[in-house]
């Protein structure tokens, strides 16, 4: 590869990175969004699969509990909900990014010990 070939291929790397990177930071919702969605977990999540995830009504939801499952499995299961059980679609009250981002807090270990 040529310096200038190189100097473009990078460049163009670059470029591609700065107009990612508004895509990254919208991924997560806003700290006061965040705020009320770590009260539905605890409240609403926790009524049914107890407050520290344990389990209860609905399975655990530990970090132990989850780990291998797929997370786009995990979002498709808090987005519609499992048919014959109690546990609801949230997506007439959650948009994709609400319902992703309770997903992820869970595959953290949430909530920490």
């Amino acid at each position: 590869m040529t310096v200038a070939r190189h100097a473009v291929s990078r460049l163009g790397l670059a470029l591609a990175s700065f107009l990612l990177f508004p895509l990254a930071l919208a991924a997560a919702p806003a700290a006061d969004r965040q705020a009320k969605l770590d009260h539905l977990l605890l409240q609403d999540c926790g009524s049914c699969h107890g407050l520290r995830m344990t389990g209860g009504l609905g399975p655990a939801l530990t970090r132990e509990a989850l780990a291998g499952k797929p997370r786009d499995s995990l979002i498709a299961t808090v987005t519609h909900g499992r048919p014959g059980t109690a546990m609801p679609g949230w997506n007439a009250l959650l948009d994709e990014q609400d319902i992703a981002y309770l997903v992820d807090r869970l595959l953290e270990g949430y909530p920490k010990p």
